[in-house]
Parts: structure tokens; C-alpha cells; sequence
């Protein structure tokens, strides 16, 4: 008989500027993901739900996921606060590393929070736009990956390179060919390239 799958969990975070709706993936482990969405917020994520489609897939590597769409969306400071309630909630769920990911904004909001929780021990930002990335070199030593299409027409890639200049060491760019904004050209690669880079980080001994 094999073990029935896990199920996802609805969670709602409170905080000061309302709820925070999230949906939880428990994998057992002391690892875990949060997914940051765009301005406009959601739990699903770019590149046809990809944030999504990769919590379900990594809790086969034990890592958990805590997808979270901010309370108000389109608010920096704001959404930075939820994503440090994010955390905290996992911090009382016993997780001792997060990784960050967030898409557009939410990259920025990824990058911020990051830089204000010894927890967080990965970043990644996917076509991520530069207001409030000015903090990046704070997050060194620890790992930030930036990924932004080459034909993006929200946000240039020039975007991620100006926030990869910024960055210290270790630090990672992939500009991605004929990818627009949301990265659905290169799905299938995403897919494979989000998921190797966020175990072996979270796996690591950092």
C-alpha cells in the first residue's frame, strides 16, 4: 500500500492590515518555500501557475510550500510585513530554512523580506522589477537567483541586471530568450531549473 499524497491546506494569517490567505503543502522536513505573487497578488504564480505546480512537486523532495497572497496587494511595505508574518507562521511550524520566491513585485517584496530574517537562506526573483531591491547586498552570503525574459514589456531585463549589480556574491542571472513577463516560453525549463536550484539550497549545510 503506498502513502495517500498530502494534502494542501487553506490557511488564513492575521495581521494588523487584515488576513493573509494562504494555501500551505506540508512535506515534512525543516525546509519550506514561500511564493510571492505580482502586485495584483494570487497564489499560483507566472508561467501558467507555475508556483503552483511546483509546491505540489516539491514535497516529493521534502521541501514544504506556503503559497500567500497578501492582504493588500500593490502595497510594498505592506506586502513585505505579510511575507514576515509568512515566515513567522512557519517559524512556529518548526521550519528552520525558507527560501523566498516571488514574480515582478513580488520579487522585490522577496528580496526585502529576505533581507530581515535570519530564516530566509534563498532568493529568488523572477522578472523582478527594481523599487525595493535597493537592500539586495544585504542578503549575502546567502544565495539570490534572478530570472527575466528577454522580451519582458512590463518590466525590462534590465531590471534584474541592475538588481544583479547591486547584489554580492553568490549571486545568479539567467536572461532567458524570447520570454516575455510572465516566463510561459520557458515553462517546462523553469520547471526543472526552480526546482534542482531550490533543493540543493535548502538542502545545503549554510
Amino acid at each position: 500500500m503506498t502513502n495517500s499524497p498530502v494534502m494542501p491546506i487553506q490557511v488564513t494569517l492575521e495581521a494588523e492590515r487584515g488576513n493573509i490567505a494562504c494555501i500551505f503543502h506540508p512535506a515534512g522536513g525543516k525546509s519550506a518555500v514561500i511564493w510571492l505573487c505580482g502586485a495584483l497578488g494570487g497564489l499560483d504564480g507566472p508561467s501558467f501557475g507555475i508556483f503552483k505546480t511546483l509546491a505540489e512537486a516539491l514535497v516529493a523532495d521534502g521541501v514544504s510550500s506556503l503559497r500567500l497572497h497578501y492582504a493588500h496587494p500593490g502595497n510594498f511595505e505592506d506586502c513585505v510585513k505579510d511575507t514576515l508574518v509568512g515566515i513567522e507562521y512557519l517559524k512556529k511550524e518548526n521550519f528552520e530554512k525558507i527560501a523566498l520566491v516571488g514574480h515582478s513585485f513580488g520579487g522585490a517584496v522577496a528580496i526585502q523580506a529576505g533581507t530581515m530574517s535570519p530564516l530566509v537562506k534563498a532568493v529568488v526573483g523572477l522578472a523582478s522589477q527594481t523599487y525595493g531591491a535597493q537592500n539586495v547586498p544585504l542578503l549575502a552570503p546567502r544565495p539570490l537567483l534572478l530570472i527575466h525574459g528577454d522580451r519582458d514589456r512590463n518590466l525590462p531585463a534590465r531590471c534584474s541586471e541592475l538588481i544583479y549589480q547591486w547584489a554580492n556574491q553568490p549571486k545568479e542571472l539567467f536572461i532567458l530568450p524570447n520570454n516575455g513577463h510572465f516566463l510561459r516560453e520557458a515553462h517546462e525549463t523553469l520547471l526543472v531549473q526552480l526546482r534542482d536550484w531550490l533543493v540543493e539550497k535548502l538542502q545545503s549545510k549554510q
